[in-house]
């Protein structure tokens, strides 16, 4: 498609007939008469400066519109007659002379196109720049035509003034500044009004390339730029050649980027995005930081991401909530917003990350709702395999590779295990608990349950610490979801004026609260005295993404509840640094600084349930094999007669196969021969073509004579513990035998997989 004016020279009498066509339309446009002008007012824009202070009126600073552009509108006669003469002189030095469309531009441009093979010079207008900033479109001959068209109903409706003023406030001056006003303040920290020749020459020159030409990159490019700009003065009478080589040699300070910012800057960004949407307009903007904290908070993020620097560590961010109003209180998206380099304008508290474990409190506390798991339910952290297509099996373990056998609901979450959380996720069913996640605020998580997987429990979604944030609120007001709050705005209801929505019981909540509080309950991976105990109660849960990619804290008290990340904008995985190390520390500094003046009150029991002493291994009143000891755990009052009437004693079930195995301990190691894998009704999942083989294996005996059998027919003899077999279509029984006549014997199915896409799985390893 023919460009314009960017014509490709293939012949001097194509070129000769291109002129002759846009002469004929500008002839044609302009016998039109201007039906439909366009007025100032129908393009006035209501983007202006928001000025943005604390909860106590301390001011934050200045943004320079309601968007993510920098704009500030200012009338023609408050610019520096030096700007309007550059900017004229640069840009379209006939600009009083000519109408919406320069014909002997046109022509002039299109003849040394044809004279030189090549582009030469361009033809637009003043106008037509404006046309093209109204309606940005490719630079093809059809959108051509129409912003000529377009220009013709500026010209119709408006003076050059208003058109030459509307034009000023919108050209683009790097990176997201648009605006003579905006660059001005920007750049050399003055209005448009003050500037001098040789500001306004360098503002001028930036609309030719604002990419490339942006001050804070590219100075020498800008000043070459600048000397154009004032030969072009001078040959238009503006300026003296003396006073053009004056103003060329003056030196000039450019501004630092953080100019009008005292704290907050993504805050400030982002609030202003979101107020554009409500389309709230005041220029005055009271929100909810304390500045002080802000502050506080900020300094921490510079120092404990500074820390950990030789471990590869270049970001964090944080956010502070007030858990009676919602509000948030501090917000730092990373270490140093205007350190571009390090890519600090980018935001971790509202960026998209894998959470690690920070969601398994949400499906404890649904799978107690739904009476899925009771809080004294023993889970297995033993060996788990899950098959996958192939005849290959997925085995999820933590951090430390071991497992601790069977665990209290409490113990489990406590320590951050995986496989019980799988286990648990299993029951629930991923859909469920991704509707759950979504009734929480968990927008991000978009896709279907298939995408997730049982992986969904580890991570295996994107969330944001946002999100993490308004999710815990809802813990620490036990279950009532809360939104949260980000302007003191008179117009904008508060979003739980009425009452918040109340999700579950609040004993559910309470329950999974007392367990996040429970500094004993999470020793045996964090330790008695690691930063996640403070010295006053507390509920929190870290997390760590696959490859140490991401680090979370996330905490609450009675009053607030706070966020932390610490990892690296772009992905790169950190050295060795979970959850503990990376966020915590941060997480730590913000809650002692919160809570410095006054402890908070203790979190309420959970309400309407009992304290019963339990075996801790069994999860049942303790009988005199209690090896691992009796502990305290709560009961629903229903459960009561369970627990006066049962004691577990005896062998511990199947799933446990393999753990008691590789246990040393007389007390829970059988001394049985039993087939750990595969499991009693494992099914199994073959792809066409794969000759993968499956791992028949034993426990319970050492160095003794093995006999296999597939379904009474033997296929090996052996001393040691495992073999392999190729799977073939259909049901199985695996038979074991020794000479002493142990056995044991076990059913499993191998079934053809269907070929499906790719869907994401597990998130491996998180703490």
């Amino acid at each position: 498609m023919l460009k314009w004016p960017d014509v490709v020279i293939l012949r001097r009498s194509r070129c000769v007939k291109v002129v002759a066509v846009m002469l004929l339309l500008v002839v044609l446009i302009r016998s039109i008469p201007y039906s439909i002008p366009i007025r100032a007012k129908d393009i006035r824009q209501n983007s202006v400066s928001m000025e943005f202070s604390d909860r106590q009126g301390l001011a934050l600073g200045t943004i320079l519109s309601q968007d993510q552009s920098h704009t500030a509108v200012v009338p023609l006669k408050e610019v520096s007659p030096y700007f309007i003469q550059a900017i004229i002189a640069a840009e379209d030095k006939r600009y009083y002379q000519h109408g919406a469309v320069d014909i002997i531009a046109i022509v002039r441009a299109v003849m040394e196109a044809i004279q030189a093979r090549e582009i030469v010079s361009g033809a637009s207008t003043i106008t037509m720049q404006l046309a093209r900033m109204l309606e940005p479109s490719p630079n093809t001959l059809p959108h051509k035509i129409r912003e000529i068209w377009l220009s013709w109903r500026l010209f119709a409706g408006m003076n050059r003034d208003e058109i030459l003023a509307a034009y000023i406030n919108r050209i683009p001056m790097g990176g997201n500044l648009y605006g003579v006003e905006a660059a001005a303040r920007t750049y050399f920290g003055i209005g448009a009004s003050d500037l001098s020749l040789s500001q306004a020459s360098v503002l001028a020159g930036l609309p030719n390339d604002p990419t490339d030409l942006n001050p804070y990159f590219n100075w020498e490019g800008l000043k070459q730029r600048q000397k154009y700009v004032l030969d072009r003065m001078v040959e238009d009478g503006y300026i003296t050649p003396e006073k053009s080589d004056r103003a060329y040699r003056e030196t000039l300070r450019i501004a630092p980027r953080e100019q009008g910012i005292i704290a907050a800057p993504h805050f400030l960004f982002w609030v202003a995005s979101q107020l554009s949407k409500a389309e709230i307009t005041s220029p005055k903007i009271q929100t909810t930081l304390d500045r002080t904290l802000q502050q506080f908070v900020e300094t921490q993020v510079r120092h404990v991401v500074t820390a950990l620097g030789g471990q590869n560590v270049n970001h964090g961010a944080a956010i502070v909530i007030n858990n009676h109003t919602g509000e948030v209180l501090a917000y730092v998206g990373s270490p140093d917003y205007f350190n571009w380099q390090n890519l600090g304008s980018n935001d971790g508290v509202q960026a998209w990350r894998q959470p690690g474990s920070t969601l398994k409190p949400f499906l404890y506390q649904l799978a107690i709702a739904q009476g899925i798991i009771r809080p004294n339910t023993i889970l297995p952290d033993v060996p788990t395999y899950y098959p996958i297509p192939g005849a290959k099996l997925y085995a999820p373990v933590d951090y430390s590779e071991t497992f601790l056998g069977p665990v209290r609901v409490r113990i489990a979450l406590g320590n951050s295990l995986n496989i019980p959380a799988v286990r648990v996720l299993e029951k629930v069913g991923v859909g469920e608990f991704l509707s759950r996640l979504h009734q929480l605020g968990f927008t991000h998580l978009d896709r279907e349950p298939e995408h997730y997987g049982l992986g969904l429990s580890l991570g295996s979604g994107e969330v944001s610490l946002w999100e993490l944030a308004q999710a815990y609120l809802t813990f620490a007001n036990r279950g009532k979801f809360t939104p949260l709050v980000t302007t003191i705005i008179p117009e904008i209801a508060p979003p739980c004026k009425q009452e918040c929505m109340q999700i579950d019981t609040a004993t559910s909540w309470e329950l999974i609260v007392n367990m996040l509080a429970d500094s004993h309950a999470r020793a045996t991976a964090f330790g008695v005295d690691s930063v996640l105990n403070l010295p006053f109660q507390v509920a929190v849960k870290t997390g760590t993404s696959s490859d140490y990619r991401d680090t979370w804290t996330v905490g609450f008290t009675t009053d607030y509840t706070v966020a932390t990340w610490v990892g690296n904008f772009d992905s790169q995985p950190m050295q060795n640094i979970s959850g503990v190390m990376g966020a915590a520390p941060l997480w730590n500094q913000i809650m002692m600084y919160l809570h410095r003046n006054k402890k908070p009150d203790n979190f309420p029991p959970p309400e309407g349930l009992f304290e019963l002493p339990i075996c801790s291994h069994t999860g049942w009143k303790p009988t005199d094999d209690c090896g691992s000891g009796i502990v305290l755990e709560y009961f629903y009052p229903e459960d009561i007669k369970d627990y006066d009437n049962l004691s577990v004693t005896g062998e511990l079930p199947a799933a446990y196969n393999e753990w008691l195995s590789q246990q040393e301990s007389p007390h829970l190691s059988s001394g049985k021969l039993r087939i750990v894998l595969p499991q009693n009704n494992d099914y199994f999942l073959v792809t066409a073509g794969h000759d993968s083989p499956l791992e028949l294996k034993v426990a319970g005996v050492d160095n003794q004579e093995i006999q296999w059998f597939i379904n009474d027919n033997k296929i090996a003899t052996t001393t040691s513990k495992s073999i392999f077999w190729q799977p073939e279509i259909g049901d199985f029984t695996l038979k074991v035998v020794t000479r002493e006549n142990m056995s044991d014997r076990i059913n499993f199915q191998v079934r053809e997989a269907e070929v499906k896409p790719y869907r994401r799985g597990f998130s491996i390893g998180e703490d």
